[in-house]
């Protein structure tokens, strides 16, 4: 039965929904007018700052073509080059520097290490980014009249999985998980719809928030799920286990949503239906920490719209030889598309400036537009995660739908997979670590299954398979305890941290390190 409180929530967000619906059709813009909007009050806004007066910007507003000498004007920027040159200043004592690439000091850091490769980076995240976090957000709650929730729905809370909210103090900075920094931001109001709070998401080590979470579920009315599917679903099958239950539905009879975001939905899909029990509403978004991409707006498509028209302008990289080496770096002469450039069908490489002071940074995913006028998109991996060791450009989209298919086949559930190249006898081949809980697996068969599976997704893939230059794939079966147990000692257990799906260099060393001693 409907609260007082979620009535007026369930009103709130109609009213919402209508007034979004209505500003779309009494003002419609294309999406590279919004894009162009975008970009001038970027540049307008940090052009007395060192990257505005270093890179002309006040010069570039007064340009009838500014989204074209924009691009001839300032670099393409990657994590290392655009904090080495730049945001470093922002941390170098314990004052900071201000009006670096954005006006004033940044107070928040995010750490984020993508898939658990390399060492943390530190991205900015300044008030106005902070906004737009919060204003697609609401936009994505306005969208949820368009899935039909369950009238029970509005009587319930939101269980976030995220990272710690108990933020690092450095000298004039603090830093910790983008789920922490929101959390610290949510308005009070907002705690009653929201679990758990800060007495657990305060606590550094993941199993023991994990802990409180499985001991405190009985007690909570859970309507919605958000966080990365990962850890969403280890949390789920922990209070499973200790409650005895044959679905979360028992504990959580009003559970109907899942947000999730992260890492692709697809491999973990088959063990959380399983988990749930009922018939859920999965709800897809493409968060991260530099900014709020994307979200999917409609119940009808798998795909996500980009958010055009909120502090943050994108151009779109063809993800081809001509602008990658075959280690996913962008070539200097690589060639940048707008909005209104780009096809359906193709991969691009994404380049974001934005109103945390990033300026055409290559965020290093990869997208690819189902429907180029409603600017939907889907992500298809990371520039540096694609193996090619011999022209066969196989993506993490394709891994994900061949593994998906493998799992209908073998009616299996793989819920974590990894793969790496290996040269033997000057030919290529490919090393698949598969992760399931499934018995009596016949690795032969489901070799060969997956192996087909890539030929029919990818033809260069194909090619390279039947012309012998990538001689053959290996498969090896692993418990999934065996991935997290490796996160676990990698220190990337829990909040935005996901398993790599293609290991290269000290990643996959450790990785087979880890599997020697299993």
């Amino acid at each position: 039965m409907t609260t007082i409180s979620g009535q007026l929530l369930k009103t709130g967000v109609q009213l919402g929904y209508r007034a979004a619906n209505t500003i779309k059709a009494v003002k419609p813009e294309k999406p590279i007018q919004q894009q162009e909007k975008v970009l001038r009050y970027l540049l307008q806004m940090a052009q007395q700052t060192q990257f505005g007066r270093a890179y002309g910007f006040e010069e570039l507003l007064r340009s009838k073509q500014c989204t074209k000498e924009f691009r001839k004007r300032v670099p393409v920027f990657d994590y290392d080059s655009l904090y080495k040159t730049w945001w470093h200043q922002y941390q170098d004592n314990a004052v900071g520097a201000a009006d670096v690439t954005w006006p004033g000091k940044v107070n928040y850091f995010a750490l984020s290490s993508g898939t658990s490769t390399g060492t943390s980076k530190y991205i900015p995240e300044t008030d106005d980014m902070l906004k737009t976090f919060r204003t697609t957000s609401m936009r994505l709650i306005f969208t949820l009249p368009e899935f039909h929730l369950p009238s029970h729905f509005w009587g319930t809370q939101i269980l976030m999985i995220g990272g710690c909210t108990n933020l690092k103090k450095r000298n004039n900075f603090y830093m910790g998980d983008l789920s922490g920094i929101s959390y610290n931001k949510l308005p009070k109001w907002f705690n009653h719809y929201y679990q758990p709070h800060k007495n657990i998401t305060d606590i550094d080590d993941w199993f023991a928030r994990l802990e409180l979470i499985v001991e405190q579920a009985p007690n909570w009315n859970i309507g919605a799920l958000v966080g990365i599917p990962s850890w969403i679903s280890l949390m789920l099958q922990h209070i499973i286990d200790k409650y005895g239950l044959n679905t979360m539905h028992d504990i959580w009879p009003n559970l109907s949503v899942l947000v999730h975001g992260g890492i692709a939905f697809e491999p973990y899909r088959k063990v959380m239906e399983k988990q749930f029990g009922q018939k859920m509403i999965y709800i897809d978004t493409y968060f991260a920490s530099e900014g709020s991409i994307a979200f999917q707006s409609r119940p009808d498509t798998h795909s996500l719209q980009m958010v055009l028209n909120n502090g943050m302008f994108f151009e779109f990289v063809p993800f081809n030889d001509q602008n990658f080496t075959p280690n996913g770096e962008m070539l200097p002469n690589a060639k940048t598309l707008l909005i209104n450039e780009v096809e359906p069908g193709k991969d691009y490489a994404l380049l974001l400036s934005t109103c945390a002071g990033a300026w055409r940074y290559l965020i290093g995913d990869t997208i690819r537009f189902t429907n180029v006028a409603n600017a939907e998109i889907i992500v298809t991996g990371r520039t540096k995660h694609f193996l090619s060791l011999c022209g066969e450009h196989l993506s993490v989209d394709n891994m994900n739908h061949a593994i998906e298919d493998v799992e209908t086949e073998l009616n299996i559930s793989i819920p974590e997979f990894a793969v790496c190249g290996v040269t033997e006898d000057n030919r290529y081949a490919h090393r698949w670590f598969i992760g399931t809980d499934a018995k009596d697996i016949d690795v032969p068969t489901l070799t060969r299954i997956l192996d087909q599976k890539l030929k029919s997704l990818n033809d260069d893939y194909c090619t390279e398979r039947e012309s012998n230059i990538l001689s053959h794939i290996s498969v090896e079966i692993f418990p999934v305890s065996a991935f997290y147990s490796w996160m676990e000692k990698s220190g990337k257990m829990g909040g935005q941290h996901k398993f790599p799906r293609v290991l290269k260099g000290q990643a996959l060393q450790t990785w087979l390190e880890h599997i020697d001693t299993l």
